[in-house]
């Protein structure tokens, strides 16, 4: 299984970016896509997860600023990332769970949010 993860950049603060991700290669059936973030110096946190039937879940920081969504057909997951600030900046992952709660990682995309 490969996730390929694309969009990270540079932005300014209060800009947007879009990050995708997509799975590939011998899927079983995927349960939940997310992503996460780690900040230099700090542990990897969880930014936001979508289930199969479309449930969300949003870290505390980035809940009304993020949006995720999922392509079940094409195994995609999108972040719509707005009013990004300077506290955004981060290594980006996306993570896919599957049925047999398997988990797969991205190579993680870098977002910097200059202030």
């Amino acid at each position: 299984v490969q996730l390929q993860a694309s969009g990270g950049g540079l932005v300014q603060a209060g800009g947007s970016l879009r990050l995708s991700c997509a799975a590939s290669g011998s899927i079983f059936s995927i349960n939940v896509m997310g992503w996460y973030r780690q900040a230099a110096g700090k542990q990897r946190e969880l930014v936001a997860d979508i289930t199969s039937g479309g449930s969300t879940n949003y870290g505390d920081s980035v809940k009304g600023r993020f949006t995720i969504s999922r392509d079940n057909a094409r195994n995609t997951v999108v972040l719509q990332m707005n009013s990004l600030k300077p506290e955004d900046t981060a290594v980006y992952y996306c993570k896919i769970l599957d049925s047999r709660r398997l988990a797969y990682w991205g190579q993680g995309t870098l977002v910097t949010v200059s202030s």
